[in-house]
């Protein structure tokens, strides 16, 4: 059993003391060596000088180099020139003026023309206004379908946000369009194309090499051939984004003028991308069908019914939940077989 203190409070309150106050005689005499680190001991503050001189700026010489070129024949690119490309001239260039390759590093990458604010006003202004149909605006242009609707998209949010009273950053956009080289559209004019609008894009399915034997009695279409890599794949005739042109251009080579043919393509148009807006009406009405919906104050849960079956043997089938995240892929696992091992 430990002692008892006799009165622990002025025992606490001399203790505290003598650990903060240090006496007369503990300033006179120097304390025991055992008990120095334990006692108070006082020090002088003195105040902190602070100075008012710069810093030494140390710069490396990469920055020297590029400080004094940007101040001797570099002064040139410091400023762009408005509707112009200000890009750095190479030795390679000669006399030809550099105007769409900004890396000189880099000389295979080269910076395509865009579209001006007044193109994609004009895109709007025939999808939205005018009625007319996306593949036909794409056509009429040269411009990719996927960019004509992404324009008008674009161009809906912004015309709802000046709706709104919601400020648009104008001036950032006239800043970038003025460094960058553009491209604009006559109005009721013939305008060269913008770009490439009917690629055929490359299907997996098509990427394999096999051997088809054939009779050289008979032609070897497009059809054979996408019936080769598998019997699902559609000949490349219908799977260019554009297969109404294919056949405008067969009927202008057959002798119809070109109005007619015009005409005709543009009623095919209409009616194809009416065909795709009643299937996707279809495709929302059933999922929604199979949809329930729960509201609460904050969300809108969303439950449907899922069969455990579709998942397929793999566990890897497209119609099964969470197909996408929910297996994971072994392309990069050691002692996968990479290679087909059949053939269709």
């Amino acid at each position: 059993m430990p002692p008892r203190i006799s009165n622990p409070s002025s025992t606490a309150s001399t203790t505290l003391a003598r650990l903060t106050v240090p006496s007369s005689s503990s300033l006179s005499s120097p304390p025991p060596s055992n008990a120095s680190r334990y006692l108070y001991q006082p020090c002088s503050q003195t105040s902190a000088s602070f100075s008012t001189s710069a810093s030494h700026q140390r710069f490396t010489l990469l920055r020297r180099e590029f400080r004094k070129w940007i101040n001797g024949a570099g002064a040139v690119f410091r400023e762009h020139k408005y509707g112009k490309t200000n890009y750095i001239q190479t030795r390679h260039d000669g006399d030809e003026r550099n105007i769409n390759r900004p890396f000189p590093l880099n000389p295979l990458f080269k910076s395509e023309p865009v579209l001006d604010d007044r193109a994609r006003e004009l895109i709007w202004k025939k999808v939205m206004q005018d009625g007319e149909a996306v593949k036909a605006v794409s056509a009429e242009l040269g411009v990719d379908i996927r960019r004509v609707a992404a324009i008008v998209r674009l161009k809906e949010v912004e015309k709802d946000w000046v709706a709104k009273g919601i400020k648009l950053a104008k001036p950032y956009t006239r800043a970038i369009l003025s460094m960058v080289p553009t491209r604009g559209f006559k109005q009721n004019l013939q305008n060269d194309p913008f770009e490439s609008i009917n690629d055929l894009h490359i299907h997996p399915l098509a990427t394999k090499q096999i051997f088809w034997p054939t009779s050289e009695s008979r032609h070897f279409t497009r059809a054979d051939a996408a019936n080769a890599f598998h019997f699902k794949l559609l000949p490349a005739d219908k799977r260019v984004p554009h297969p109404e042109l294919i056949q405008m251009e067969r009927e202008l080579l057959q002798g119809r003028p070109p109005y007619d043919a015009a005409e005709t393509f543009k009623q095919a148009v209409m009616e194809s991308e009416g065909k795709a807006a009643e299937q996707q009406l279809a495709k929302a009405k059933l999922a929604e069908k199979y949809t329930t919906r729960v509201h609460t104050n904050r969300f809108e849960f969303r439950f449907k019914q899922i069969n455990s079956e579709d998942i397929g043997p793999t566990g890897r089938a497209r119609k099964a939940v969470g197909w996408r995240y929910g297996a994971p892929f072994y392309d990069r696992s050691r002692g996968q077989v990479k290679i087909p091992t059949s053939v269709p």
